[in-house]
């Protein structure tokens, strides 16, 4: 017997609830510097009670070849990768209605 999500009521295999959690939030994506002028790429936005939030880092890290972080509810990654950011989100199954970008 598998196992039933609490919030829809289907199979875990089946469960919709993180592509709807995908489609109903706002991201935004900006650059921020930090100490010594390092650059890096800011994900704000993502619902961590919806979206694994560190699963998601490990997968633009790897992606991306760069170092960073998830911590407060946001994604730091070392470098300029807005528009490569973006497009991985896409290709994630993030609407792109929901993705702001800000430089």
């Amino acid at each position: 017997m598998s196992e039933i999500c609490s919030t829809c009521g289907l199979p875990k295999e089946l469960c919709v609830c993180e592509s709807i959690a995908k489609e109903s939030q706002e991201i935004v994506l900006s650059l921020e510097k930090k100490k010594f002028g390092k650059t890096y790429t800011v994900v704000v936005g993502i619902d961590e009670k919806e979206i694994d939030l560190g699963d998601l880092t490990k997968k633009l890290k790897s992606k991306l070849a760069c170092g960073g972080t998830a911590k407060k509810g946001k994604i730091e990654l070392q470098g300029n990768h807005i528009q490569k950011t973006k497009e991985m989100l896409l290709d994630l199954g993030f609407s792109p209605d929901t993705i702001i970008t800000k430089q």
